[in-house]
């Protein structure tokens, strides 16, 4: 059976190949093919996250980087990025997970990016407000599971085991199940 992990590394490795390979999907005048991959993380996660999908890419030829996003404001975010961008030869992929959806949509107008890819994640205009694109769609499940400190925000671990990790295989003493971890 086949997990969600499983299938959004493959959605983001086959997406991502889509538009750099010659028999990918091209627009009317097709953009040069990509040689770089930038891959930006969502919130509750790092870098790290990409670690499975880095690997095929950089199989296919690609050089890739996964921007080690700050979680702090998306100016921050997006100023990471174009900082990642910046050092990029030649056409760049960029792409994004979950809320980095705001973070690809501003850094997009980068010279250098080519084509951007969004994996499980909206597809807001450059600019766009967050808060209005997200009116327009159900609430993630997981957004019942935030708390706050202040400005900064964390999923209860009862949430992230649930909504977020639910799928990731066990390790330690504690097993997963639903959304309870039994000692």
């Amino acid at each position: 059976m086949m997990t969600r992990r499983d299938f959004s590394l493959a959605m983001a490795a086959g997406a991502t190949a889509s538009l750099v390979s010659p028999g990918g999907l091209a627009a009317p005048s097709a953009p040069p093919k990509a040689s770089n991959v930038v891959l930006v993380h969502g919130l509750f996660a790092d870098g790290s996250s990409w670690s499975e999908v880095i690997p095929r890419l950089q199989g296919a030829g690609l050089n890739v980087t996964s921007v080690q996003n700050p979680l702090t404001t998306l100016p921050d975010a997006v100023a990471s990025a174009v900082r990642v961008l910046d050092r990029q030869q030649g056409p760049t992929v960029l792409a994004g997970h979950s809320f980095s959806d705001m973070i690809v949509s501003e850094a997009g107008v980068h010279p250098s990016v080519s084509a951007v890819v969004y994996v499980a994640a909206r597809a807001p205009d450059a600019g766009e407000d967050y808060a209005a694109l997200a009116k327009r769609f159900p609430t993630p499940p997981a957004s019942a599971g935030i708390i706050f400190d202040g400005d900064e925000g964390r999923l209860t671990e009862e949430a992230f085991l649930r909504d977020f990790a639910g799928d990731l295989p066990v390790q330690g003493k504690g097993v997963v199940r639903g959304a309870r971890t039994v000692q």
